[in-house]
C-alpha cells in the first residue's frame, strides 16, 4: 500500500447521460468504500444529486460541482489531495485527468494520478497512438488512419481503398459522434460531427469489419504485471451495432476453447503493453470463416462492461482496481466473497448471464429505431439462467416494455427481411417470429449475421410455446420452467389465469430454487447473499435464521422517466431496515446499480420485477414484509396484487396501503377524494373509450392534459388542443379500454408548478421540501427547473400548500412518503396528482436539506 498518499480524490460521472449511466455511481461509491478501507483520506466531486456517492458519509469531503477541469483543480489545490483516482467516473472522469495532466496542473498542484498513469490512457484513447502500440506488439488492427480534418479523411479513405468505412472519434463514450459511412457523403457529416465531439479534434477512419462477431475481455492488472481475465462476453448483434445497443452473453457461448486461449493471450498481451493498471476493458472482432481477428478498442478504466461483468460473476472489479491503484498486487486483495481465497484467482461461472439492453422508444415514437454505432438505450438489465433460453426469457421480461418472454409481433414477411438485416430493438421478435412462420434457422442468422446456435435456441422457445397449447402434464411443464417461461406467459398461452397455472405447478411440486453467485463455481466455499432463480433439485439460499426479513422490490432498468434516483431511495431504504436490526432483502434486475452491489444488502436476488417473480423471493424468505414505496412506478404498479395474492399469508404489503396507493393513481377516486377535502382540481375526467374522451375533453374544453393512468415520467402524456389531435393520440400512443382508462385534465395555462416532497406515520407530517418549478405547468416536473425554497409564492400561499399536504397525506393514511404536484394560479392552488412513493425529487431535497427523507420513509 502507497504510504505517501494521505488524501485522494474519486471524481464522478455526472449527470447520466446516454452511455454513461448508472455504472459510474456503483463504482465511484465502491471505489471510495475501498479507499476508506485502508485509511485513506477521501475526497469526492461529482455534479449528481441523484447519485450514493454524493452522500455526504460516502466520503470525508463531498462536492457536488460541475464537472469542469478548473473545478476540480480548485478543490485539488483547497483540499491538498495527494492523488487523484482517474477511472471511476466514466469518460468525463478520464478527459478531466487527461486534461489536468496535459496542461501540467497535476504537477503543479503536487497531486499524481493514482493507478493507470496519463501515458497509458494516451495509449488507448488516442487512435494512432493506440495502432501504433498494438503494430509495435504485433496485434493485428483494422487498417486505419487518424485524421483532424475532412480532407484528411477522404485522403484515409483513398488509402484504405473502399467503404464502407467506420469513423471513430477519440476520448469519447458510447459512440458519440461516431459511425459507418457508405459514401462521401455520409463521411463528409459524420466527420464533421466526430471532430466536434472529440477533446483533441481527432477521428479515426477505419476499414469496415461489419458482420464479424463481437467478443470483449474485461482484464485486471496490478504493478507487479500480474494479470487475470474476469470475463469474457459476447455480442450476439455483428460487427456494426454498438456493444452498448447489443444482447450480450456471458461467458461466450460460441466461441471456441482454441480461439478462446488466442483471444485471452491477446487480451493480457495488450494491457501489459498499454500499462494499464487496475482494470481495463478489450474488444475484438472476430471472423468466424476463418479465426482472424482485429482489436477495436480499449478502455482503460471501469466501463459500462466492467459493471456488467462484476454483477455477472461476483468480482468486485471497482474495489479491485481502487486497491491495485494505491499500491496492492492482487494476491494481496482477499476475494470478500469467499473469504478463502484471492484477487489473483481468475472467476468461474456456472450459469448463463444475458444483458439486454433498454431502449426508450416508448417515450420517442417517432425517432429512427434503426441501432448502429451510437447508443441510443438509457439502461440496461440482466438475467442469470442456468441456460441460454432461461437467461433470455427472464431478461425479457424484465425490460417492463409490456412483453412477458419472446412475445407475438405482427410482421410481413418483406418487414421480418428488413427487421432482420437492418436492425431494430425488436429485432429479437422478428427473428422468433420468422421461426414461428417456418422460416429455416439459416436463412434468419444469415440475414441476422446471428450465430445459428442462438437462433436455435430461440426455436427451443418458439416449440415449447407450441407444446405449452397441448395437454400440460408434469413433465411439459417442467421442461418449460426450466427453460424460463413465467407463470404468466403460461396462462397467456393456454388462456387460462396465473393463479391458476402458480397453483398447478405448486401441486406438481414445480417450485424454483435459489443458486448463489460466488465467483468461483462452487470450487471453494462461499457466503455471498447475492442468488438467482432457476428450477432444479436444490436451493442454496441459507436456512431461516429467525431474523426479521422485509423484501425491497427495486426499480428496474434506467429509463427515462424511473432513473438513478429510484436506486438510490433503494439503497437507502436497505441502509434503514438494517439500521433498525432487519434483514434488507433486495429483487432488482440492473447491473450499473448501488442496490446491486452484494454486499449492500443482507441478501440479493438478481430477478425479474413480475408478479410471479417477486412472489417466489417473498416465499423462498418467507418474508415478514414487502415494501413497494422505493422502485418508482415498477414497484407501485404490483401493489394491488402483491397484496391479494399475500392474503392469508404472513407477510403484508408495508407502509401506504395498496388500497390508498390505488386511490391516488386512480383518477376518480382521487378527484372524489379531493372534493371530500375541499382541495381545488382543473376540471377533469376518464373515458374509456375515444367517444367518451373526446366528449369530456370538450365539456372541459381544450386545451387538456391527456395520459394513461398508472404510469410514470410523463409516458405517453400529451398537451392536445383539439379533437383532430385528440383522435391522432388515441389512434397512435394508447390503447383506451375498460381496462386502460384515459385521464383529462384541463390544462392550465400560465401556471406555477410546485412540487412537496413529505414523509408521514399516519398522524403528523414532516414536509421535507417544497420546490418550485422556473417554467410554467405543462412542463414536467422530471424536465423542470427547480429552486428550492420558492422564491415567487407568497407565504399565505405557502401556508396552504402545507394544509393541503397534510390534509393528503392524513385522508391517504400514508405511511411513508409521499409527493405532490400543485399548480398556482391566480392566486388558488390546485392539486394535480399525488404519488404515495419516492419520487425522483426525494435525493435532492434529501442533499439541499441535509436529512435523508428515504431512510425516514422507511423507519
Amino acid at each position: 500500500m502507497r504510504k505517501d498518499y494521505k488524501k485522494l480524490l474519486v471524481i464522478g460521472s455526472g449527470p447520466i447521460v446516454i452511455g454513461q449511466a448508472a455504472e459510474f455511481d456503483f463504482s465511484g461509491s465502491q471505489a471510495c468504500r475501498s479507499l476508506r478501507e485502508e485509511g485513506y483520506k477521501t475526497v469526492l466531486v461529482n455534479s449528481n444529486p441523484a447519485t450514493i456517492q454524493t452522500d455526504p458519509d460516502t466520503a470525508d469531503s463531498v462536492y457536488i460541482e460541475p464537472l469542469e477541469a478548473s473545478n476540480v483543480a480548485k478543490i485539488i489545490a483547497k483540499e491538498g489531495v495527494d492523488g487523484v483516482v482517474s477511472g471511476m467516473g466514466g469518460q468525463t472522469a478520464l478527459n478531466i485527468c487527461s486534461e489536468l495532466a496535459d496542461s501540467g496542473e497535476l504537477e503543479r498542484l503536487g497531486a499524481a494520478l493514482v493507478g493507470t498513469q496519463p501515458d497509458a490512457i494516451a495509449m488507448s484513447e488516442d487512435r494512432e497512438l493506440f495502432k501504433e502500440t498494438m503494430e509495435r506488439i504485433g496485434e493485428p488492427v483494422p487498417v486505419s488512419r487518424s485524421v483532424n480534418s475532412l480532407e484528411e479523411a477522404k485522403e484515409a479513405v483513398r488509402i484504405i481503398g473502399r467503404y464502407p468505412v467506420l469513423v471513430r472519434p477519440a476520448y469519447t463514450l458510447g459512440g458519440t459522434g461516431g459511425g459507418i459511412a457508405h459514401d462521401e457523403e455520409e463521411l463528409e457529416d459524420i466527420c464533421a460531427r466526430g471532430l466536434a465531439y472529440s477533446r483533441i479534434h481527432q477521428v479515426l477512419i477505419e476499414e469496415s469489419v461489419l458482420g464479424w462477431k463481437e467478443y470483449e475481455y474485461e482484464v485486471m492488472r496490478d504493478a507487479a504485471d500480474n494479470c487475470i481475465i474476469i470475463c469474457n462476453m459476447e455480442n450476439l448483434d455483428a460487427m456494426g451495432i454498438h456493444t452498448g445497443e447489443s444482447i450480450v452473453v456471458a461467458p461466450c457461448l460460441t466461441l471456441s476453447d482454441k480461439d478462446h486461449q488466442r483471444l485471452r493471450t491477446a487480451a493480457l498481451k495488450v494491457i501489459r503493453a498499454l500499462g494499464i493498471e487496475g482494470g481495463c476493458n478489450v474488444q475484438f472482432a472476430f471472423n468466424p470463416e476463418n479465426g482472424d481477428y482485429r482489436l477495436i478498442e480499449v478502455n482503460p478504466r471501469v466501463s459500462r462492461s466492467s459493471a456488467l461483468a462484476s454483477k455477472a460473476t461476483g468480482y468486485p472489479i471497482a474495489r479491485v482496481a481502487t486497491k491495485i491503484a494505491v499500491g496492492y498486487t492482487l494476491d494481496e486483495i482477499p476475494n470478500k466473497i469467499t473469504g478463502t481465497t484471492y484477487a489473483a484467482f481468475e472467476p468461474s461461472i456456472d450459469y448463463v448471464v444475458v444483458k439486454i439492453p433498454r431502449w426508450p422508444f416508448d417515450k420517442f415514437r417517432t425517432v429512427d429505431r434503426h441501432l448502429g454505432t451510437q447508443m441510443k438505450s438509457t439502461g440496461e438489465i440482466m438475467s442469470i439462467g442456468r441456460t441460454f433460453e432461461e437467461a433470455l426469457l427472464k431478461g425479457l421480461r424484465s425490460l417492463e416494455i409490456g412483453v412477458k418472454g419472446l412475445d407475438r409481433f405482427e410482421f410481413t414477411d418483406a418487414e421480418l427481411e428488413e427487421e432482420l438485416v437492418n436492425a431494430t430493438d425488436r429485432r429479437i421478435f422478428a427473428i422468433a417470429e420468422a421461426l414461428r412462420k417456418g422460416w429455416t434457422v439459416e436463412r434468419v442468422a444469415d440475414l441476422a449475421k446471428w450465430d445459428t446456435f442462438y437462433v436455435k435456441k430461440i426455436r427451443n422457445i418458439v416449440e415449447m410455446e407450441s407444446k405449452l397449447k397441448g395437454n400440460l402434464d408434469e413433465d411439459t411443464l417442467r421442461r418449460a420452467k426450466m427453460m424460463g417461461f413465467s407463470d404468466e406467459t403460461i396462462a397467456e398461452i393456454r388462456g387460462t389465469d396465473f393463479m391458476d397455472v402458480r397453483k398447478q405447478r405448486a401441486e406438481m411440486g414445480i417450485k424454483p430454487v435459489y443458486k448463489m453467485v460466488d465467483t468461483c463455481a462452487a470450487e471453494f466455499a462461499a457466503e455471498t447473499p447475492y442468488f438467482y432463480s432457476t428450477y432444479g433439485r436444490s436451493t442454496e439460499v441459507l436456512p431461516d435464521d429467525g431474523r426479521k426479513k422485509v423484501v425491497l422490490v427495486g426499480a428496474g432498468p434506467i429509463r427515462i422517466g424511473q432513473g438513478i434516483e429510484f436506486d438510490y431511495c433503494c439503497v437507502h431504504g436497505v441502509m434503514a431496515l438494517q439500521e433498525e436490526g432487519v434483514d434488507a432483502v433486495i429483487v432488482n434486475n440492473n447491473p450499473e446499480t448501488v442496490s446491486t452491489d452484494y454486499d449492500i444488502s443482507d441478501r440479493l436476488y438478481f430477478e425479474p420485477l413480475t408478479l410471479g417473480d417477486v412472489l417466489n423471493v417473498i416465499e423462498a424468505e418467507d418474508a415478514d414484509g414487502v415494501i413497494v414505496q422505493y422502485g418508482g412506478q415498477t414497484s407501485v404498479n404490483l401493489a394491488v396484487d402483491l397484496e391479494k395474492a399475500l392474503a392469508g399469508t404472513k407477510t403484508k404489503v408495508l407502509g401506504t396501503s395498496p388500497d390508498k396507493m390505488d386511490v391516488a393513481e386512480d383518477r376518480r377516486r382521487f378527484s372524489a377524494l379531493m372534493d371530500q377535502l375541499g382541495i381545488k382540481q382543473p376540471s377533469s375526467g376518464t373515458g374509456y373509450s375515444f367517444e367518451e374522451v373526446r366528449d369530456i375533453a370538450e365539456g372541459i374544453g381544450y386545451p387538456v392534459l391527456v395520459r394513461p393512468s398508472y404510469v410514470l415520467g410523463g409516458r405517453a402524456m400529451e398537451i392536445v388542443y383539439s379533437t383532430e389531435e385528440l383522435k391522432t393520440y388515441v389512434d397512435t400512443a394508447v390503447r383506451v379500454s375498460r381496462n386502460h382508462p384515459i385521464l383529462v385534465d384541463k390544462y392550465l395555462t400560465e401556471a406555477i408548478e410546485i412540487d412537496v416532497d413529505c414523509v408521514c406515520d399516519g398522524t403528523d407530517v414532516y414536509i421535507g421540501g417544497i420546490m418550485e418549478h422556473v417554467e410554467y405547468a405543462g412542463c414536467h416536473s422530471g424536465d423542470a427547473t427547480m429552486v428550492l425554497p420558492p422564491f415567487t409564492i407568497k407565504q399565505e400561499i405557502i401556508d396552504e400548500i402545507v394544509e393541503i399536504t397534510r390534509k393528503v397525506a392524513l385522508a391517504l393514511e400514508i405511511k411513508g412518503l409521499m409527493n405532490l404536484q400543485l399548480a398556482v394560479k391566480d392566486g388558488q392552488v390546485y392539486m394535480i396528482e399525488a404519488n404515495p412513493r419516492a419520487s425522483r425529487t426525494v435525493p435532492f431535497i434529501s442533499k439541499a436539506t441535509g436529512v435523508p427523507l428515504a431512510k425516514v420513509g422507511v423507519k
